[in-house]
């Protein structure tokens, strides 16, 4: 192993149980989408305390950073998320990615005066279903980078990121009021409006690509069981292999909710959460030092199957990687059968085979960021 990757490691490991910490208090105080205020003033605590130049409010946005160390011409980024499910908490592990880029970042900047380094911390704000990185990214985030980097929690591990393109959309119907025993002729129902838009998604099913994925809640439909509902709401998500296969399906699906305003005579309003999410681009020659790095560590990655699926979660860090070289691992915490966005999978994302998973996951980043700044000849370990 190379000296600068055993200084890497070294700075990982003299800096553990700060990470865990970290990694557990995000855990035990989980906070939303955009509303992520205590996470983003806590993750860059100790970059800070480590000698980074840490700016808060990145780019106007109140809950991203951005943190940096040394001025070498290599500049390696890692992206910290940290925003919990609504009703879940931290059920796909955003608080193990906070810490184990936070991690990476710290070994990185053990090295970065030999190796070259300029190493960055993006703190993004709402990935599930934000679009924190689109926004950082409109604003000028990520320009010159050379290698993004961050690892995600899954229940095996998995190198290569295959997420879908996403978008995602708020839906509301407005009808009328009315009794729904003495007037209900008076009314317009806004959840049957609904029901019909629903029921027309399900069967579109039949002939969109197998990949496709189109599914939502609806968040509000009614107040009481003796009055026409007025107002529906809801958030649908749809998903395709490709943006250019997104723009095709999408339409289609607006449609089905158009037929629920024009079947019930409701007012309909739709309005994007986000830009939408992109396919991923990995960066092939850091994916594959990743994955040497990893297989150092002991990490085994798992054969295609249903267990290693998460690697098809839609990411806007899709659209980081449209921009720059970036990779996007899963690091394995052993939950099975517990998978991403349940509350069993939020159990394990502390404990001891998280605390694993975390450290491997910023040692096997950090060596991959000494890697992309090294001959090739130099890259062995």
């Amino acid at each position: 192993m190379s000296a600068l990757k055993e200084a890497a490691r070294t700075a990982v490991d003299r800096h553990a149980d700060d990470l865990v910490a970290l990694s557990e208090h995000l855990h035990a105080d989980p906070e939303t989408a955009w509303e992520e205020h205590r996470a983003a003033a806590r993750v860059p605590e100790l970059l800070d305390r480590a000698g980074f130049g840490v700016t808060a409010s990145y780019l106007g946005l109140d809950t991203a950073f951005h943190a940096s160390f040394g001025s070498g011409p290599t500049r390696i980024a890692l992206c910290a998320e940290y925003d919990a499910l609504p009703g879940l908490g931290h059920a796909c592990g955003h608080n193990l990615i906070a810490a184990s880029s936070v991690g990476a970042a710290l070994g990185l900047a053990a090295v970065a005066d030999d190796a070259g380094l300029t190493v960055e911390v993006y703190g993004t704000p709402a990935e599930e279903g934000g679009g924190g990185k689109i926004e950082l990214l409109d604003r000028g985030a990520f320009a010159g980078v050379d290698l993004a980097m961050m690892a995600h929690p899954a229940p095996v591990d998995v190198a290569e990121a295959r997420p879908f393109a996403v978008s995602h959309s708020k839906v509301a119907y407005t009808g009328k009021s009315a009794h729904a025993a003495a007037y209900p002729e008076a009314g317009i129902n806004a959840a049957d409006a609904f029901t019909v838009a629903q029921v027309a998604i399900g069967l579109l099913r039949q002939q969109l690509p197998a990949s496709a994925r189109v599914h939502g809640v609806v968040t509000h439909a009614g107040d009481a069981p003796n009055a026409i509902p007025e107002r529906s709401s809801g958030r649908w998500y749809v998903r395709a292999e490709t943006l250019a296969e997104l723009a095709e399906l999408e339409p289609r699906v607006m449609r089905a909710f158009e037929a629920g305003a024009l079947a019930t005579g409701c007012d309909l309003e739709i309005e994007p959460e986000s830009k939408p999410y992109a396919e991923f681009r990995a960066d092939e020659k850091a994916l594959a030092h990743y994955r040497s790095n990893a297989v150092t560590l002991g990490r085994a990655f798992a054969p295609p199957g249903q267990a290693a699926r998460m690697n098809r979660a839609s990411t806007d860090m899709g659209n980081v990687s449209q921009v720059v070289p970036a990779i996007h691992p899963y690091i394995g915490i052993g939950s099975l059968p517990a998978t991403n966005h349940q509350h069993e999978f939020a159990a394990y994302c502390v404990g001891s085979t998280a605390q694993r998973a975390l450290l491997d996951a910023a040692t096997a980043l950090a060596w991959t960021g000494v890697d992309r700044c090294r001959p090739a000849e130099e890259t062995s370990t």
